[in-house]
């Protein structure tokens, strides 16, 4: 089975990073897409960062019903900062009937020669680039075994949901139904 590893802080979960999972299991050929709920994100200030369990739980939550989509808490057993080759390299061990494939935004990957072991992630392991606003990438340019998936853009953000419940502005619409609640309550603090 080919599992794409789409890590993130899920600050909270949204209908986008949902959307998004949904459209790379087709656009990449995946068997699953694992969200990798991350504690710690090395290139990112944690402020106001949830907690990691609180993250978790809606992230299960929310992709309930999605059956080729799963909320792993795997990277909360390694050590921190964790790092994506680290990430890597334990799902392998420990799961070496599946293959991986590394999952992540343009913008990301304009920053990639900058990511603890990149040259070995591109050595051993697919990477699966999608489309970010103001992130152009030609994928003309791109090393083998690296490739730009077309996907809609989805204009919501974990930022812009904190920012409207300290507002308090609604955000129903743009997380699931099923956690809307939670996240209104976790993040009004």
């Amino acid at each position: 089975m080919t599992i794409g590893i789409f890590g993130g802080s899920f600050n909270p979960i949204h209908r986008g990073h949902i959307a998004l999972a949904r459209q790379l299991l087709t656009a990449a050929a995946l068997d699953e897409v694992w969200l990798m709920v991350s504690p710690q994100n090395p290139l990112k200030q944690n402020a106001g960062l949830l907690d990691d369990q609180l993250r978790l739980q809606m992230a299960r939550i929310a992709l309930q019903d999605e059956p080729r989509l799963h909320a792993s808490d795997f990277e909360f057993q390694l050590p921190r900062p964790s790092y994506t080759w680290n990430t890597l390299q334990a799902l392998t061990a420990r799961y070496p009937q599946h293959r991986f494939a590394l999952i992540i935004g343009a913008d990301n990957w304009l920053l990639f020669d900058r990511w603890y072991h990149h040259d070995d992630i591109l050595s051993h392991y697919p990477v699966i680039v999608y489309p970010r606003k103001d992130s152009p990438v030609d994928a003309e340019t791109l090393p083998t075994g690296v490739t730009l998936v077309k996907t809609r853009r989805h204009n919501v953000s974990s930022t812009e949901i904190r920012q409207r419940i300290r507002e308090g502005l609604p955000v129903g619409r743009m997380v699931p139904k099923a956690i809307a609640g939670l996240v209104e309550q976790y993040y009004k603090a």
